[in-house]
């Protein structure tokens, strides 16, 4: 209800300058010729508008069937994109010029409300797209953190997104799986002109991607992760289904899929390994400044420059170190902070003994906050989510938990992954703010929100901005206390120890991308200033390394949030509601930070206090 409000008094107040503007325009000329109603024409643009943006959402999801998979768009569920290929970028290309320039001719004066916002945004995600289109990330296409191979193997084992409820779901994996073949080989296409252009990932990324091929290339189709939906047939197949469905994988997996993952493998050990690089950062590439300030420009939505992020980054590890003396003097702890680290990575204390112990501390943790959320948002989510392991297969290169959306018609909920290896890396003192930013109230709970904004756009509503959704998730652990979890001093300090990550995270994914710095003096940096545990430590800077940028997102958009909270706060005084604050950023989507400025801004205005200065 609350967005239908919003988005009522956004074309209100509209409507309403433009009736005090006609009501002028009249006491000054009488005899002035009658001209068609405002409304005719606002009505017209606002119909293009939204032929222009269906238009492109059909295109997008015809070059992007896994994502159209993603959302619940089952139509183009038996292919598999080849979007490293040139023939799809170039198509991809086109349509986001051919997009942008049709968008531009239109008057976004006649726009109001949601409609206006939805013309900024798409402007803004068009020139991003094509500013990135002069960067060869498709060279690259391959690394230890995410790429194809391993999704696609997330995809086929019965768990992930694609859908194994019919015969015909069935049918279609296999088809989509001559899709991934081609993507495969192109990868290999791909890789062999990064070797002739100079853009080739670091050596210690492409060692970890080998063991994650040999696990996917298992001798018996049986043994493989893809035999998963044949020992999970549903009951309503026949005898004759099931026999023909088990000989087809068997035949595919054995003779399609196995030899691929080899040929990648074989490949990336004996003719790209070689040919990898020593250094670690964006900027040993060619153009790889300019590469790093456009994926800055991607992932925050800013245009913040390197050292300012590096400087902010210094300060807030500066002030949560702050923050953690304090903690330190509330459990009485004698010594310093590096002791203080110490004891909370080693006393067995804060350790489950069992991975099934570990998953169910943080399934325990479900009702509780469920409970409690009522008390800082009044709009529940009403897609269901799950706690599961990371897969085996994985899970010694994944992150300590993320969140995987649910679908669209509740057919799939959403799943939270824990990862359960090396229990040492897995102090429970995380536990609470890892939940509240993964699940309640983090990327579920805004996730799920977002897909049931059904007046949006599509590309809005499935949309996303890295410095929105993960900037929330991080703000989200910071509720703790004021929620009414972290009574526990050393659950606050593992809220703090998270955020102090992220503040690292501005400084070492600049000192990497930005400075040069050198793998290990990215983790002599985490030692000195963290808690982390080796595993961890590694793991990080080596994602760091994989997706440049992306670590930059957290910080920022926490702190733009938090910047346009407190603004918030102090105008509107007594009359400030966090539930109905929470409404106004959660309730329209995933925005572009200075776009959920200035709607949050407008909102303020609308109680009589000025609109922000930043």
């Amino acid at each position: 209800m609350i967005r239908y409000l919003l988005t009522a008094f956004l074309c209100i107040s509209t409507l309403a300058g433009c009736d005090r503007a006609g009501t002028e325009a009249a006491k000054t000329s009488q005899v002035a010729p009658p001209v068609a109603p405002a409304v005719d024409a606002r009505a017209e643009a606002a119909k293009a508008l939204h032929a222009l943006f269906d238009e492109f959402w059909e295109k997008t999801m015809q070059l992007n069937p896994v994502f159209a998979t993603y959302i619940g768009d089952n139509r183009f569920n038996d292919q598999y994109a080849n979007d490293i290929g040139p023939e799809w970028r170039k198509a991809t290309e086109e349509l986001a010029r051919d997009s942008l320039a049709r968008i531009q001719k239109m008057d976004p004066n006649l726009l109001e409300g949601q409609d206006r916002l939805s013309y900024d945004v798409f402007v803004f995600d068009r020139e991003v797209e094509i500013d990135g289109f002069r960067f060869p990330d498709e060279l690259t296409p391959i690394n230890q953190f995410f790429s194809d191979p391993t999704f696609f193997a997330q995809m086929g084992s019965g768990q992930g997104i694609h859908p194994f409820k019919t015969v015909k779901d069935y049918d279609d994996w296999l088809k989509r799986m001559d899709g991934f073949i081609v993507w495969m080989d192109q990868s290999i296409v791909n890789m062999k002109e990064g070797i002739a252009k100079g853009v080739v990932n670091p050596r210690v990324l492409m060692e970890k991607v080998l063991p994650q091929l040999s696990d996917l290339a298992k001798d018996k189709p049986e043994d493989t992760v893809f035999w998963g939906p044949i020992q999970n047939f549903p009951e309503t197949f026949t005898a004759e289904e099931k026999s023909r469905l088990t000989a087809a994988y068997q035949d595919a997996i054995a003779n399609k899929l196995v030899p691929s993952y080899r040929k990648v493998h074989d490949f990336i050990k004996n003719e790209y390994l070689p040919k990898t690089r020593e250094t670690v950062g964006i900027n040993a590439l060619p153009d790889g400044e300019a590469w790093y300030a456009h994926l800055i420009w991607r992932i925050t939505t800013t245009k913040m420059a390197p050292q300012e992020i590096h400087d902010i980054g210094l300060a807030e590890v500066a002030r949560i170190h702050g923050e953690i003396q304090k903690v330190m003097t509330e459990t009485g702890f004698k010594g310093d902070m590096k002791a203080f680290f110490k004891f909370v990575s080693d006393d067995p204390q804060f350790y489950a003994t069992s991975r099934e112990q570990l998953l169910d501390y943080y399934i325990a943790l479900k009702p509780r906050v469920q409970a409690l959320a009522p008390k800082l948002f009044a709009t529940i989510p009403k897609a269901d989510f799950e706690i599961r392991k990371v897969e085996e297969f994985r899970e010694k290169s994944a992150a300590g938990g993320y969140y995987m959306g649910a679908s669209p018609d509740g057919s799939r909920p959403g799943v939270f992954y824990l990862n359960t290896y090396d229990l040492k890396a897995r102090p429970l003192w995380g536990a609470e703010s890892l939940f509240l930013h993964e699940a309640i109230p983090g990327h579920h709970f805004q996730g799920a929100l977002t897909l049931e904004l059904t007046n949006l756009p599509k590309f809005r509503q499935f949309g996303g901005y890295t410095a929105y959704s993960e900037g929330w998730g991080l703000y989200a652990e910071t509720l703790g206390r004021e929620l009414g979890v972290m009574t526990d001093p050393y659950q606050y300090f593992g809220m703090l120890d998270a955020e102090l990550w992220r503040a690292i995270r501005l400084v070492v994914d600049t000192g990497l991308h930005y400075k040069g710095w050198t793998r290990q003096q990215v983790l002599d940096y985490m030692y000195a200033n963290s808690a982390t545990a080796e595993t961890d430590a590694v793991a990080e800077a080596e994602r760091f390394m994989a997706i440049p940028g992306q670590a930059l997102a957290y910080k920022i958009g926490q702190m733009k949030i938090r910047s346009i909270r407190n603004h918030a706060e102090q105008v509107m005084g007594d009359q400030f509601d966090v539930r109905a604050f929470h409404d106004q950023v959660l309730l329209d989507g995933e925005l572009p930070m200075d776009a959920l400025e200035k709607k949050i801004d407008r909102w303020v205005a609308a109680t009589g206090g000025p609109a922000s200065t930043n």
